[in-house]
């Protein structure tokens, strides 16, 4: 009787340290957070050290995209290519067309361990012109 108690003991030591372990956060998941044009806005007028990330397709940000912008496609960041963003620590404002794909893109982001992600949505919503 004791022999079993001891290994059912054991079996319940062993699955309380998996399940402890699986919940556990990743180290290497970042975070991201929605804001609203305004607010990306008032970022990019307050701080120098950001990056502005389109992620729609080359095509689309020749059509237009917003100042100082660099070009990431979400299949891009969804592959892992992220040369253009090598800092996981650096602020990073991420926008599409509609607000889907920068959504997308920001967990994808997130997920690789980019800790200052903020989404604010589809270039169709932001007021503050373009350019080519």
């Amino acid at each position: 009787m004791s022999k079993i108690l001891i290994i059912v003991l054991i079996l319940l030591v062993l699955v309380v340290g998996v399940i402890w372990k699986t919940r556990q956060p990743n180290a290497k998941t970042g975070s991201y957070e929605k804001i609203t044009a305004e607010a990306a806005f008032s970022m990019m007028q307050e701080q120098q050290d950001l990056v502005i990330v389109d992620v729609r397709t080359p095509g689309e940000y020749a059509d237009g995209h917003i100042q100082g912008a660099i070009n990431v496609p979400l299949q891009s960041i969804e592959a892992g290519d992220l040369s253009l963003i090598p800092d996981t620590g650096q602020t990073l404002l991420v926008y599409c067309r509609s607000g889907s794909r920068s959504a997308s893109a920001s967990k994808a982001l997130a997920r690789q361990g980019y800790t200052a992600v903020y989404d604010f949505g589809g270039i169709i919503n932001w007021p503050y012109g373009t350019v080519r």
